[in-house]
């Protein structure tokens, strides 16, 4: 066996041996075919737009030139089938010739000319808002929703996926965020109708925080007539505050439409909150979405041609599908696997392993009518919109509040379509997002076990997505929290795909728990151990989980009656509010770090403090500063420490000399490559940058004596690949003498 860094340790092998005793007989069974429908879910019509050379022509060393392939694509589902029927609404959509419903959705692709030469493998990523996240993962940060058209040679020699070859895929399954034509992904799915094709309508509601001049509605108004009970505007500043309606002279719809309202005269209050409950009218089936996901995948792995003859661009090439997600999208995908969308319908596997990024313990506001699959609930954020939704967790729980049992892998268990997953998370889901609830019971009593085809990771003190600005406060009270989650992700992919190619099991689960006292409520501050910073404000907001009351039928049929919920101030820990599920956030040290899960050096050898949590700033004071986190810098001096009343001791007192901070940072970055948290692309840069922080935060500046260079590679990297290192590769060839090529990863034979 070839390894990437280090060799696999005897556990590691015994896990492996595990892993495959439980799940690989389930991925072997997924490659059998068996019999489907007659009018089975398929992509009917692939129309390609453009096709031409990306990158400006740059040619990756053994994988060749790029080409991309946009479009759009038109697919159909039998309602009637069990595994469609599942979506709400699916059975008051239109119907075609068929007896099927039919909806479309673009892409865009990303392959090598000669898919000889790529690596057989697909990374597909449902995109967030229409946004593509590839960026992150795949270290191009100049790159938008046309990477072909990346042409910097040093960002496309430094990417991640392309040089790997990598086919990379997006498509759209949310409705109508623009044009099919356009680079914003996007699907165009129907309206469910009542008998006789009548307009179905029901409660609609809108949470509004914009300084714009109008909003616009997720469902037309039925009517435009303005007070109780068709349409009541309210208003406050804090999430807390009992609301104030609005008069209907100080509102109005924008045109006879009635999809868009404004106040008058306007603007909105910027970060203020508003609500908007109103009669909708014209339901969408989102839930359909989450079926051109799957079948756009399937077809794209299996399919020769579309109805019409036009060739699948990537046919007899994919034998591997990952997916790259990054917040909505990973909730999406939550439910996907959930409601059993990782089996087509022709009984194969989509998916063979997830990289889920902030996903957590939450789904997606979507397959249910009325919903809006763009909204996030957080602590001061469209809390009322259904996303955390019980089973939380890939293994089984027992709910006392429904007196049922799930799990996120149910159904996928059933049928041998489980992918293998990486659920890595920031310390914000634990704050604004209940994410502990993936790790324990819903009575919050117990740690529950792993799922033998899952690991997840916190990102420790890590705030929501991408890396903050820690020179902007932005609306929060603090500096924002800079820590970036992409050398982790970069590494754990890697480990998916060991895993997933070869059997290596990945790290173990890095986080918080129960029992070693790592998992705790968040107040007394005393208890969490987050120290009394001077300035600082330490509240213990955090989000708190329901089960809200949509109607009496909501739980079984999925449309409410009640929308939104009725909520009594204040809105967290309040059970007038409905059941709660007991959820907790990570212990800290005494700097404020969080103690459990992946520890990046800035915690390892900190000069600051790193929250997963943030608070805003007057006029909304003290209400949650949702994904944002905290930065808070230690004094540089023990003067400055005790003029100032810290109790985190200085950036002197920790670091006698710049040798001394030096070494802690190469053992740190070390560490981490040793564990399979970092790759050494990523180690030469991080120690760079750390070691240029040092000194501008107080670490004493180096003498003629000390060493202060960068080392070329960090040790944990010397004998294992070079610095800014890419895969090799060789070829082999299947049975069927076709051939492929397999990572030569110039590690050390174990």
């Amino acid at each position: 066996m070839i390894c990437t860094t280090t060799c696999a340790s005897p556990r590691a092998r015994i896990r492996t041996s595990r892993v495959l005793r439980l799940g690989l007989s389930g991925l072997l069974a997924t490659t059998v075919l068996t019999a489907a429908p007659v009018a089975h879910a398929r992509i009917t019509q692939l129309t390609i737009l453009t096709r031409g050379i990306a990158f400006g022509g740059y040619s990756f060393p053994l994988v060749g030139q790029y080409e991309y392939i946009t479009g759009y694509a038109t697919g159909e589902v039998n309602p009637l089938n069990p595994q469609n029927a599942i979506i709400t609404d699916i059975a008051l959509a239109p119907r075609n010739a068929n007896g099927n419903v039919v909806y479309s959705h673009n892409f865009y692709i990303l392959k090598p000319v000669n898919l000889s030469q790529g690596n057989h493998k697909m990374m597909y990523e449902p995109p967030n808002r229409g946004g593509k996240t590839y960026q992150t993962l795949n270290n191009t940060p100049t790159g938008g929703n046309d990477p072909a058209a990346l042409t910097d040679t040093t960002v496309l020699q430094d990417s991640f996926l392309w040089p790997r070859g990598y086919t990379t895929v997006w498509s759209g399954w949310e409705n109508n965020l623009g044009p099919l034509t356009g680079l914003v992904a996007t699907a165009q799915l129907p309206v469910a109708v009542g008998p006789g094709n009548s307009t179905i309508t029901g409660p609609g509601y809108e949470y509004i925080v914009t300084g714009a001049a109008t909003f616009q509605l997720a469902y037309p108004a039925a009517s435009n007539l303005q007070g109780a009970p068709n349409a009541v505007l309210t208003h406050r500043v804090h999430l807390d505050d009992v609301p104030d309606t609005v008069p209907t002279t100080g509102w109005a719809y924008t045109d006879a439409t009635n999809t868009a309202i404004k106040l008058v005269p306007g603007p909105f209050v910027n970060n203020d909150i508003y609500e908007f409950s109103y009669i909708a009218k014209n339901p969408t089936v989102n839930g359909l979405g989450l079926a051109a996901i799957r079948d756009f995948n399937a077809f794209l792995r299996h399919a020769k041609t579309d109805d019409s003859g036009v060739p699948n661009p990537l046919y007899g090439d994919v034998q591997r599908i990952y997916t790259e997600t990054s917040s909505q999208p990973a909730r999406t995908l939550n439910d996907f696997v959930h409601l059993g969308f990782n089996e087509d319908e022709q009984h194969h596997k989509v998916f063979d392993g997830m990289m889920q990024w902030i996903g957590a313990g939450d789904g997606l506001n979507m397959n249910y009518r009325w919903s809006q699959t763009k909204r996030t609930e957080r602590n001061r954020q469209e809390e009322l919109y259904l996303e955390g939704l019980y089973p939380f967790a890939n293994v089984p729980t027992y709910d006392p509040i429904s007196n049922t049992s799930d799990w996120r892998y149910k159904r996928c268990e059933q049928t041998h379509t489980c992918p293998l997953a990486m659920e890595f998370y920031s310390a914000n889901e634990y704050w604004v997002k209940a994410g502990s609830l993936m790790s324990t019971d819903p009575t919050g009593r117990f740690d529950l076990p792993d799922h033998p085809l899952t690991r997840l990771y916190l990102l420790s003190s890590k705030q929501h997505g991408g890396a903050g600005n820690p020179a902007s406060k932005g609306a929060c009270q603090q500096f924002l929290n800079p820590l970036d989650s992409a050398p982790v992700q970069r590494a754990l992919w890697i480990d998916l795909d060991e895993w997933s190619t070869h059997g290596v099991s990945p790290p173990d689960s890095e986080v918080p728990r129960l029992r070693n006292g790592t998992l705790v409520p968040p107040l007394p501050q005393s208890r969490v151990g987050f120290p009394h910073i001077p300035g600082v404000t330490y509240t213990g907001l955090k989000t708190t989980r329901y089960r809200f009351n949509y109607g009496p039928d909501f739980y079984h049929t999925f449309i409410p009656t009640i929308n939104p919920p009725v909520i009594t101030p204040p809105y967290e820990d309040n059970p007038a509010n409905g059941p709660i599920y007991p959820s907790y956030v990570p212990k800290t040290d005494a700097d404020g770090n969080d103690i459990a899960g992946i520890r990046l050096p800035e915690l390892t050898v900190p000069l600051a403090t790193y929250t997963g949590w943030g608070l805003r700033a007057a006029p909304w004071a003290n209400d949650g500063c949702e994904a944002s986190g905290q930065y808070i810098p230690f004094a540089p001096t023990k003067a400055a420490r005790l003029a100032s009343g810290d109790p985190r001791p200085s950036v002197q007192e920790r670091y006698a000399s710049y040798s001394d901070y030096r070494r802690k940072v190469i053992h740190a970055v070390d560490e981490l490559v040793e564990r399979r948290f970092f790759i050494c692309d990523d180690t030469q840069d991080i120690v760079t940058r750390l070691l240029a922080a040092g000194p501008a935060a107080g670490v004493p500046a180096a003498t003629a004596n000390e060493d202060t260079s960068t080392p070329d590679p960090v040790p944990a990297c010397r004998g294992h690949m070079p610095p800014h290192y890419h895969y090799h590769f060789h070829f082999d060839h299947d049975a069927d003498g076709r051939h492929h090529r397999d990572d030569d990863r110039h590690g050390l034979e174990c």
